[in-house]
């Protein structure tokens, strides 16, 4: 993989360290509970210590370096489910012929009460960007919904699709990751 530019560097940085003020903040915006808060640091520890590897170890491997990180083995076990979860592709529940659909996404009142308007224009913009076709949309969704806490911020969207494509192993395209940090960011924008 091709080291990351500078500017893209800085900006997975900036969205870790706003991740993790969105976690420590304790205030009545944020409406998330003790167990999603560890799931999302466990899923940031992996993806600040495992990025540049292009992949992670097997579960035994990272159960152990977490738990010697200090994370409890019952939050250990939660975030790796969702994170298998995450590897499935599960698309049982959709015909293959969806992913060239072009359609319009509408979302129903228990998927706006999670996902936020500034978190499905985010999805929205993904889409149209090319970034995600209709099918990978709606398995983002999915891992969404199914996330600990009440709300899906921004930056939660962002952390599971920047999950999803490390997986996928689509970071590898640096214009992915323009996309996908520099033209939601104003400050970013060329």
């Amino acid at each position: 993989m091709e080291s990351l530019p500078a500017y893209l560097a800085d900006v997975i940085k900036e969205f870790v360290n706003a991740i993790d003020k969105i976690y420590t903040k304790k205030s009545a915006e944020v409406h998330t509970t003790k167990e999603s808060i560890y799931m999302y640091e466990i899923l940031i520890y992996l993806f600040e210590n495992y990025f540049d590897k292009g992949g992670y170890p097997d579960s035994a491997v990272l159960t152990h370096k977490l738990t010697i990180a200090g994370f409890e083995e019952d939050e250990i076990n939660r975030a790796l489910n969702w994170l298998s979860d995450l590897t499935k592709h599960d698309t049982d529940h959709y015909p293959a012929t969806f992913a060239q659909s072009n359609s319009l996404r509408w979302y129903t009142p228990s998927e706006m009460e999670v996902i936020d308007n500034e978190g499905r224009g985010f999805i929205l913009f993904l889409e149209q960007a090319g970034i995600l076709n209709p099918l990978q949309r709606e398995l983002l969704i999915d891992r969404v919904l199914k996330m600990n806490g009440n709300n899906s911020s921004l930056e939660k969207i962002k952390l599971v699709v920047l999950l999803d494509l490390w997986i996928q192993n689509q970071l590898t395209d640096l214009n992915i990751l323009e996309k996908l940090f520099t033209a939601s960011n104003p400050r970013y924008r060329h």
